[in-house]
């Protein structure tokens, strides 16, 4: 089995050294079973997606399913180091889909092509903590820039591997992880591969190590590293800066930039990439205002972790990953646009809405030379655009208290060479029902 990346030994190797200094005596932990929390969460969500090709209603994909997701947390046992155990399961139940209209990978689909009528998966993981770090081994469910699971189907995917958090020092919180496999989010293989979500190539082992660090209340820093095995190697940073300027009125500041390059074997051809955004959002009251500018300097789109189809979230530290576009392609330039109102003041507490537009220019992938992006080679000055719109409320108080409901639209338009290499036009809606409850 390969080494892991050195800066995920150097990571395990400080905190663990942190660790064995700063230590605090296990014996004030409530327990294993004393300090376990349980969660059922209820979902249920319906995906209509139209192609808006020349074909008509044959281009219309729609699916609707049911989840129940399981999630428990152990607490830890006393003493010096304390073990606990975190386990899910997963539960699917397809309510309307077939071959035809399908996948939207709501579920996962049978040998002929057909959406299953049912399904389950589980996984767990052992965990230690020592003071206030804690080393997990098994399925997990990282969110961090450079390697983020996938949450925006039925039910999240999840990664095997070992992940080391630590909060030894204060305002500084420390993520280094080692993992090998995946499990998308309509599938039940708990041993799939990760992948290169653009490049559409698979990836052995992923390492990396990085944190987050609250300077002061108003500034949050960032930066972490990661190795994509034999396929780049990517860091990136992030200055997060909040200005309450009153009791009502409310500046942030958001800047985030990555660098990718190729290394070790180049498996998916030469990569020299840099991407960046910075937004501006102004609160005032129950509104806010975001003006976001997000640019790709690169012959290749900005990539990052995928399951199979599935895109991962890391790319939702960029501040122009929207519902279906991720303006991550060769070179190109966008702008956002949105607002955002809560209608608590109005005397509907719970129910708050979103609109967004984002357009981009000057998608060029016409430079790029080799490797497993040249699909992208045809588009020369491309441009699209997105827009979105969302409803959500969630009940405050009674026997439905959090019972979430969410209504989204979204359109998106591109240039003929960027449907072809990206993503098709579409019109599309999603509405989700979900219920928490905690025991």
């Amino acid at each position: 089995m390969p080494m892991p990346y050195p800066t995920t030994v150097l990571g395990v190797s400080l905190l663990g050294a942190s660790a064995l200094l700063q230590a605090q005596d296990q014996a004030t932990a409530a327990g294993l079973v004393e300090d376990s929390h349980l969660r059922l969460t209820s979902r249920n969500f319906y995906f209509n997606r139209d192609f808006r090709s020349e074909l008509g209603p044959a281009n219309v994909r729609e699916e609707w399913a049911q989840g129940f997701i399981l999630d428990l947390r152990s607490g830890y046992t006393q003493g010096d180091v304390g073990v606990g155990v975190d386990a899910f399961g997963m539960l699917g139940l397809r309510l309307d889909g077939s071959r035809r209209r399908s996948p939207l990978m709501l579920m996962p689909t049978d040998s002929h092509g057909d959406p299953q009528r049912q399904w389950a998966e589980a996984g767990g993981a052992l965990k230690l903590r020592w003071s206030a770090t804690e080393l997990k081994y098994g399925d997990l469910m990282p969110s961090n820039p450079v390697f983020a699971m996938a949450t925006a189907r039925l039910f999240p995917s999840s990664a095997q591997g070992l992940q080391l958090l630590s909060g030894e020092w204060p305002g500084l919180s420390l993520d280094a992880g080692h993992f090998t496999s995946g499990n998308g989010v309509d599938s039940t293989n708990r041993d799939g591969p990760l992948s290169a979500f653009y490049a559409r190539l698979d990836v052995r082992q992923v390492d990396y190590l990085g944190g987050f660090y609250q300077a002061t209340p108003r500034l949050k820093l960032g930066a972490f590293s990661a190795d994509y095995q034999d396929l780049w190697q990517q860091h990136f940073v992030s200055a997060d800066y909040r200005w309450p300027i009153d009791a009502r009125q409310t500046l942030s500041l958001a800047l985030a930039g990555y660098r990718t390059r190729d290394s070790g074997k180049a498996l998916a051809g030469p990569i020299d990439n840099r991407a960046w955004s910075a937004s501006l959002a102004y609160a005032f009251g129950p509104h806010k205002l975001t003006l976001a500018r997000q640019v790709i300097e690169g012959d290749e789109p900005f990539d990052y972790l995928g399951f199979g189809a599935m895109p991962g979230d890391a790319i939702g530290f960029l501040a122009n990953k929207s519902q279906n576009a991720d303006f991550n392609l060769p070179n190109e330039r966008s702008w956002q646009l949105r607002y955002d109102l809560s209608l608590a003041e109005f005397g509907v507490p719970g129910l708050s809405l979103m609109g967004r537009y984002l357009r981009s220019s000057g998608i060029d992938g016409s430079g790029y030379v080799g490797g497993a992006y040249q699909r992208f080679q045809a588009i020369d000055d491309g441009s699209r655009w997105e827009r979105d719109l969302e409803l959500r409320y969630v009940v405050q108080a009674g026997p439905a208290r959090d019972l979430s409901l969410r209504v989204r639209q979204a359109t998106l338009r591109s240039d003929a060479a960027v449907q072809r290499a990206d993503l098709p036009d579409l019109d599309e809606w999603r509405v989700i029902v979900e219920y928490p409850l905690s025991f």
